[in-house]
């Protein structure tokens, strides 16, 4: 491997751990939005 299929791979592993990054707070905002809704509706029958 040159400096150039290095330099490459380096890139393509910081955008792939950005984008997991990004995956893992919308999949966790999600589960918040859904938690609250689901408290939300508890209470209300309560």
């Amino acid at each position: 491997m040159d400096a150039f299929d290095a330099k490459h791979l380096k890139a393509l592993e910081d955008e792939s751990a950005n984008l997991k990054k990004l995956l893992a707070d919308q999949m966790l905002e999600a589960s918040a939005y859904l938690c609250s809704k689901w408290l939300l509706v508890s209470a209300m029958g309560s």
